[in-house]
């Protein structure tokens, strides 16, 4: 996802969710512009980002991808490298709606404080691609299907041997902002309910990451995307 405006965790992203350089305008709001596309590179405004282009970013630097069991709190999963990829499959005159299909979306080098688990043997977002729509207002919308719902796998270690744990989301989307000033797209608290799994797996999971820079890696450089 691009060096988006603002927007507003399959996961299983999952996108899932999921993304995003150059001078930056002096707000973190997206900028409508009537003579540009959605989506932009390397500036605001600036050429239009091409139908068919992947979209990719991984965490924004000293940041983690988090799976914590209240949305305050520590306890859960703490994952500090997660990227996704993107490919646009629309991308009208702003203001306007830009659409994507999330086709990956990775979380390793996890670690886990649930009591009774030892280990995070992997995080997997399942039923990818993921249908992603970017609004120039900086929203950032990753929706499954009934066929195929944004859900997420997890694999524990604990005391007693390798545990699986399932989570979906109630709304089959995850919702996320996009910000130009930071060239960023954030999850925050996006919640994910236990579809399966036994009970040291945690019945919500409240995932919140930062992908930054947003980047066009189908372009010469990688130039980082805006949202108009």
């Amino acid at each position: 996802m691009p060096r988006y405006g603002r927007i507003g965790a399959g996961l299983a992203a999952l996108a899932l969710l999921t993304g995003l350089v150059g001078a930056a305008p002096a707000t973190a709001a997206p900028t409508t512009s009537l003579a540009s596309n959605v989506l932009t590179y390397p500036t605001v405004a600036g050429t239009a980002v091409s139908v068919g282009d992947v979209i990719q970013a991984s965490l924004r630097s000293g940041t983690n991808a988090t799976f914590y069991s209240s949305t305050s709190g520590t306890t859960g999963i703490k994952c500090a490298a997660s990227s996704f990829s993107a490919k646009v499959l629309t991308n009208p005159t702003a203001p306007g709606t830009a659409t994507e299909s999330l086709t990956a979306q990775s979380f390793t080098s996890c670690t886990t404080n649930v009591f009774g688990t030892t280990g995070v043997q992997s995080v997997t977002v399942n039923n990818l691609p993921y249908t992603t729509s970017v609004t120039s207002a900086g929203v950032v919308t990753i929706s499954g299907t009934a066929a195929a719902p944004i859900q997420s796998t997890v694999v524990l270690n604990s005391l007693l041997g390798a545990i699986t744990c399932v989570y979906r989301t109630s709304t089959n989307t995850l919702t996320g902002t996009a910000s130009n000033g930071t060239n960023s797209i954030t999850f925050t608290n996006q919640t994910l309910t236990k579809f399966s799994g036994p009970s040291l797996c945690f019945g919500t999971a409240y995932f919140t990451a930062s992908y930054s820079p947003v980047k066009d890696t189908s372009k010469t450089g990688s130039p980082a995307v805006y949202v108009n």
